[in-house]
């Protein structure tokens, strides 16, 4: 801003903080690092990127790829578990650290790296719920609640393992299993695989124990995944396939925990003020979605549930690039949100400069109070 005072001129600049830390869970090897580094390079900052170990080709292939599009030591990798984590977290030249993955490692990085004075954004596990209204398009809802609860094999942080069928919705129940029970359990390279395994034996078997926990506790298992067929040779694989469970209640392990895995939870509710009140009840708070035709429920919803993503009979509501993934509650904890202007802003620091150049080479006197609006005469 100019002129803020006789000869004194105020400007504020966006500048870059130098080198930022970045640690990616398993599930999108590309799309996770390719929501940070590049932003914070177009920044001015450099980069150093940590993927998981369960995983890191797609992050070598990006860094053999960028050696001859950014200056060299601007766009790092570097591989491990928790050594490496460590490091970004303490290192005094490292001054951000953008993290995406479970709530665990998020609020381990988010604590220690803000002890030493970084700057973090933590996106974490989730819960998102679907709300399904009677007059929703009925195919339509179906078919995207068969992809968004299965689609990864259910394990991104955007799934939507639950649905709360608001009244006569609960009578779709039968046509969804059907849609569920029509996709297909293979390995990447069969043409007509739907469903992959998971990613570890670990998180089969936690999918595992987590569906078992929600029928000892009283829900009905009406579609039952657990041992699903897969082609010969393939037998030892992590596999699930879509797995549903009716009668689920919030004291459920099944419903307060994030599964991360093809397992789909069906709740119902009378109305939509019951259904709200179920969804906000949640701790979770990264995305939601309501089907519907009503535009004042579509409205009230937007509006009354507590999430940072809302989907509008839009299953899975990330925003593109240009907005910022606002995910709250306990699904994110840090400075500011990824991507778009609050991204712009994590990778920055404001600086605020105040100038003041005389009219002619008089001197004003001695001052020893803050500039007064106007100027000073002797």
């Amino acid at each position: 801003m100019d002129n803020v005072a006789t000869n004194v001129d105020t400007h504020a600049y966006q500048q870059p903080l130098g080198v930022i830390g970045g640690v990616f869970a398993f599930n999108f090897p590309a799309m996770l690092p390719l929501w940070t580094f590049p932003l914070a390079l177009a920044c001015g900052n450099s980069f150093i990127l940590k993927p998981s170990e369960l995983d890191p080709g797609a992050a070598t292939v990006m860094a053999e790829l960028s050696q001859d599009i950014f200056e060299p030591g601007t766009f790092n990798v570097i591989h491990g578990a928790k050594p490496a984590v460590d490091f970004l977290c303490d290192d005094e030249h490292v001054r951000a650290v953008s993290f995406v993955g479970g709530n665990m490692v998020g609020e381990y990085i988010h604590n220690r790296a803000s002890a030493n004075g970084k700057r973090v954004q933590s996106n974490m596990g989730a819960k998102n719920h679907g709300c399904i209204m009677p007059d929703a398009s009925r195919e339509r809802t179906l078919d995207a609640l068969v992809g968004a609860a299965f689609g990864a094999t259910g394990q991104r942080c955007m799934a939507l393992p639950v649905v709360v069928m608001v009244g006569d919705a609960n009578l779709w129940v039968d046509d969804l299993i059907k849609k569920a029970s029509t996709l297909t359990v293979g390995p990447h390279d069969d043409p007509k695989a739907n469903i992959g395994p998971l990613i570890t034996k670990k998180a089969h078997q936690r999918v595992l124990e987590l569906v078992q926990s929600g029928v000892d506790q009283g829900a009905k298992l009406v579609l039952d995944g657990r041992k699903p067929k897969v082609p010969a040779g393939y037998e030892a694989g992590n596999w699930i396939g879509p797995t549903i469970l009716t009668g689920v209640t919030k004291d459920m392990r099944v419903y307060k925990e994030e599964i991360f895995g093809p397992v789909l939870c069906i709740m119902s509710a009378k109305n939509l003020d019951e259904a709200l009140e179920i969804i906000n009840a949640n701790p979770y708070g990264n995305g939601t979605a309501i089907f519907t035709s009503s535009g004042a429920a579509a409205r009230k919803f937007q509006y009354e549930v507590d999430a940072g993503q809302v989907g509008v009979n839009l299953p899975i509501p990330v925003p593109l690039p240009f907005f910022s993934f606002t995910g709250s509650k306990k699904s994110f904890i840090g400075a500011n949100n990824f991507y778009g202007k609050d991204g712009v802003k994590f990778y920055t620091q404001r600086k605020t400069i105040t100038t003041n150049w005389w009219h002619d080479d008089l001197s004003s006197g001695v001052q020893t109070a803050m500039p007064l609006l106007g100027g000073h005469k002797n």
